[in-house]
């Protein structure tokens, strides 16, 4: 074990001298920087640019004008996986962390699903630790979620790291008087890093609380939108248009500067949203409409996985466009890896691919074709996996067994199960589902012996009876 030990040290080693030396034959100048943006809950319709007619959003409005949206852009099934993969280029069912940390559990339901670990492993090669042995500056500011002391982002490769979670700041954090709005409190933190790094290259990651529950806005935007008449067809909630106009305020101050250091050009901006929005939270209040997309947060549902996601780097990403080809949060570490010049072979073989070509060129030749999702757990729906090859998408359920497959290219709304009807494809899907959970290990639920069907929707741990925390 020591030996082994010791050879992954060395490994782990050389590869990063690889890497500084790779980077090193590129000038500072010419290694572009990358910005990642991510949002908490949002849900794919919750954007003017994907259909919301309440919400306003000026700031993702003109990303999206002057780069790139993407319309089936995936992420994990809840907070903690998407952290994971989006961290690590790997999917999250490889660390066993399929569910948000540290998970709830149904104690009498018919499974007794897979504990999900405490934090991500250390031993994970990260974006931030590839790309600071790249000479790269690296910054984090917000929720982290992966772990706890000992387990966050200075730990992972992030040299200037700052968690904070909730919609307020205490006073001992933000070292003001009072307790300040987190979105414009992460804002500042991420407009400083650009600042002191304007002259090398750098990885910055804002990782919002928004749009997440118990929701709270400041009192001119829950007015304003109390005020403002509403859409039929749209929840129109005030406190979470007012928080989704708090997290484009900080896009768009993030945006401005980038551009007023001159640093447009250079710099790669990715949007993007950790799960599909939550529709409801335990206690049955509706918060959101992922429609026309199925279901919602914890569940493989398209309005579950699908999120929005925009991309800005003028001079690359061609301005106005929409790219229609299928990606996951997991394919960010292979692009920004493959933006900078980097090498993409670190101690452990990414599964996400570059979306560089599709950056470039929407229209441009894409190999993959198949994307898994894995979702042992109770949370808004039962364990279950998936599969999306082409744009066939089979979700198997683990309680009963059960298939359902769908043709999204004329039912993206998942009305019709076509599994009787096509057992061939059915049968082609679920082998291959399979032989993924076996290639990459991932965990499955078992029999409970303590089952009670009176009793299988209780939950225990997390903060399922206050509501939906995660």
């Amino acid at each position: 074990m020591e030996y082994a030990m010791k050879r992954i040290v060395w490994v782990r080693g050389f590869v990063t001298v690889l890497l500084a030396w790779s980077a090193a034959s590129l000038g500072a100048a010419e290694r572009p920087n990358v910005i990642v943006i991510l949002a908490d809950d949002l849900g794919w319709a919750d954007l003017p640019s994907y259909g919301n007619r309440f919400h306003e959003t000026p700031a993702l409005d003109r990303l999206a004008a002057e780069g790139m949206r993407f319309t089936q852009f995936y992420s994990g099934a809840v907070c903690s996986p998407t952290r994971s993969n989006l961290q690590s280029g790997r999917h999250e069912a490889r660390y066993g962390i399929t569910q948000h940390i540290p998970g709830h559990r149904r104690p009498f339901a018919k499974l007794i699903d897979p504990a999900v670990p405490l934090q991500l492993p250390l031993e994970v090669e990260t974006l931030a630790e590839r790309l600071g042995a790249a000479g790269y500056a690296t910054g984090y500011f917000g929720k982290w979620h992966l772990g706890g002391e000992g387990f966050g982002p200075a730990e992972q490769g992030w040299k200037t790291a700052l968690e904070v979670q909730k919609h307020l700041v205490p006073p001992q954090v933000s070292g003001s008087d009072g307790p300040r709005r987190t979105a414009a409190f992460l804002t500042e933190k991420a407009v400083a890093f650009l600042e002191e790094h304007r002259d090398e290259p750098f990885l910055l990651q804002v990782s919002h609380y928004a749009v997440h529950i118990p929701l709270s806005t400041t009192p001119e935007l829950l007015e304003k939108y109390r005020k403002k008449e509403k859409v039929p067809g749209f929840p129109c909630l005030p406190e979470y248009a007012g928080l989704i106009e708090e997290l484009d305020a900080s896009v768009g101050d993030i945006v401005t500067a980038v551009d007023r250091l001159g640093l447009a050009e250079k710099t790669m901006i990715f949007f993007i949203s950790d799960n599909g929005g939550l529709v409801h939270d335990q206690a049955g209040k509706v918060y959101t409409s992922n429609a026309p997309l199925r279901s919602e947060k914890g569940t493989l549902y398209e309005g579950g996985i699908r999120v929005p996601a925009i991309a800005r780097m003028p001079g690359l990403v061609p301005a106005g466009a929409v790219c229609e080809v299928p990606a996951v949060t997991m394919d960010l570490p292979a692009t920004f890896l493959d933006l900078a010049g980097a090498s993409l072979t670190g101690h452990e073989p990414l599964d996400g691919v570059s979306l560089l070509p599709l950056l470039r060129d929407p229209r441009a030749a894409f190999a993959r074709d198949t994307l898994f999702w894995h979702l042992p757990h109770y949370h808004h729906s039962s364990p279950a996996s998936a599969i999306r090859k082409g744009d066939w998408k089979l979700i198997e359920f683990f309680e009963d067994g059960e298939v359902e497959l769908y043709d999204l290219s004329s039912d993206v709304v998942e009305s019709k199960n076509r599994a009787a009807k096509h057992p061939d494809k059915t049968a082609e899907l679920r082998e291959a589902l399979g032989a993924w959970r076996t290639r990459i290990g991932a965990r499955l639920p078992v029999p409970n012996p303590d089952h009670d069907p009176a009793r299988a929707a209780e939950m225990k741990g997390g903060k399922g009876k206050r509501g939906d925390a995660e």
